[in-house]
C-alpha cells in the first residue's frame, strides 16, 4: 500500500518502503504497486508518482504501478501528461492502476460527495481522456466530467506539444475491484486491461472476480486473459506454521488489521464487511485477526504457503500474479526481509506456473 502506524516520522517510514523494493529487485520480484491517499496517515502517499521515481531509481528491473490513482482527484490530462514523464524517466516501466474510490476524509478534504456509480462513471471518462491525451495529437473531448481542447502546436517556439509516453500505445491499464462480481473487473475485462483484486476478499468472492473479468470480455467480443489477474494477499512467511502465525498476530500484518483495517471498516458499514466473509450472512463480528488468517491470509512455512496458493488455484482458477501486500513491521522490520526472502527462495519455485 503501503502502511504504517502513527507516531513513525515519514520519511523513516518511506526509508524503510525503498529498502523493502530494493530487497525486492535482488530478490527477483517482478513488480511493486504504490497506493494513493492525501489524508491518511497510516497510508501516508499522496503522490505515488513521485514516489515511484524515486523507487525506480534505486532499482534496475522492477516494474512500478500506481495502486490505485484515485481518478475523481484529478484533472485526467494533468495525470496523464505526469505518467508520461514518469514512463519516459523510467524507459518503460510503469503501469497505471486507475480507481473511483478513497477514504472519507480524502473525500471530504477535496469537497468530493460522487455517488459510487457517478464516481464509477467519472473514472471511466477520465480514462478515455488518459487515453486520448497519451495519443500526443489535437484533439477536443467533451464528456459529462470533463471538457478538454488541444490544439495544434505552436511550431514557431516549440509549445502545445503533448508529451506521450515511452510506452506505445501507452502504459498498461489496470483497474482494482473490490466487491462481489467487480463492475470495475467486468469493465476490465471489456477493455483488455489488467484486474486487480484487492487482499481483503474472501477467496469465494474472488471467484466472482473471475467470472465478472471473463463476462466482460466475452460481451465486447474478447477472450479475457486470466494471465493479466493480479490477486493480492496478506502474506507470512516463517521457517514453521507456529511462528509464521505468531509473528503475523504480533508483528505488522496483526497490528495493521487491529488498529488500522477494522477501524476503517467498522465507519463503513456492513457493506463493506462482506468483503471478508465466506458467506455474506455471517454477522460482521466474525470477522477477526484469526479469521483472516484462517481464511483470508496466507500465513505459514513455506510448503504451507505452497499448499495454500494451490487451494486458491482450485477454487478461483488460474491466474498471472500474486501480489504481498506490505506491511510496517518496525521496529522488526528484519521479519519482513525474511518472509520476502522465503517467499522469493522457497514459495516460488514449487509453484507451478
Amino acid at each position: 500500500m503501503p502502511v504504517h502506524p502513527p507516531g513513525r516520522p515519514v520519511h523513516e517510514t518511506y526509508d524503510d518502503d525503498f529498502r523493502t523494493i530494493e530487497l525486492a529487485d535482488q530478490l527477483g520480484y517482478q513488480e511493486v504497486w504504490i497506493g494513493e491517499h492525501f489524508s491518511s496517515v497510516w497510508e501516508n502517499i499522496p503522490a505515488p508518482d513521485t514516489f515511484i521515481a524515486e523507487a525506480a531509481a534505486r532499482t534496475s528491473r522492477l516494474h512500478f504501478g500506481t495502486g490505485v490513482l484515485l481518478m475523481p482527484f484529478h484533472n485526467p490530462l494533468y495525470a496523464a501528461l505526469r505518467l508520461a514523464q514518469l514512463d519516459q524517466q523510467t524507459k518503460g516501466r510503469i503501469m497505471v492502476g486507475i480507481g473511483s474510490g478513497g477514504l472519507g476524509s480524502d473525500k471530504e478534504l477535496f469537497g468530493i460527495d460522487h455517488t459510487p456509480e457517478v464516481a464509477s462513471r467519472l473514472t471511466r471518462e477520465g480514462i478515455e481522456l488518459l487515453l486520448r491525451t497519451w495519443q500526443g495529437e489535437p484533439f477536443e473531448f467533451r464528456g459529462e466530467f470533463f471538457n478538454q481542447v488541444a490544439g495544434p502546436p505552436k511550431p514557431d517556439i516549440l509549445s502545445g506539444v503533448l508529451m506521450r509516453p515511452y510506452q506505445q500505445p501507452h502504459p498498461p491499464i489496470a483497474i482494482a475491484g473490490n466487491t462481489r462480481g467487480s463492475y470495475a473487473l467486468r469493465n476490465a475485462g471489456a477493455r483488455g486491461w489488467i484486474p486487480l483484486s484487492a487482499q481483503f476478499l474472501h477467496p469465494n468472492a474472488l471467484v466472482t472476480h473471475a467470472e465478472a473479468y471473463g463476462e466482460g470480455a466475452a460481451e465486447a467480443g474478447r477472450v479475457g486473459d486470466l494471465a493479466l489477474w493480479r490477486i493480492s494477499r496478506d502474506i507470512h512467511v516463517a521457517d514453521t506454521s507456529q511462528r509464521a502465525r505468531t509473528e503475523a498476530r504480533a508483528g505488522g500484518l496483526g497490528r495493521t488489521y487491529n488498529d488500522y483495517f477494522f477501524h476503517v471498516f467498522a465507519g463503513a458499514g456492513s457493506r463493506a464487511w462482506d468483503w471478508f466473509k465466506a458467506d455474506p450472512a455471517m454477522p460482521d463480528k466474525a470477522v477477526t485477526l484469526d479469521y483472516m488468517l484462517d481464511e483470508t491470509c496466507l500465513v505459514g512455512s513455506p510448503d504451507e504457503i505452497v499448499e495454500k496458493v494451490g487451494r486458491m488455484r482450485e477454487r478461483v482458477g488460474k491466474f498471472g500474479v500474486l501480489m504481498s501486500v506490505v506491511h510496517d513491521w518496525w521496529p522488526e522490520q528484519a521479519t519482513w526481509w525474511r518472509s520476502m526472502e522465503l517467499l522469493a527462495t522457497k514459495v516460488l519455485p514449487q509453484l507451478p506456473d
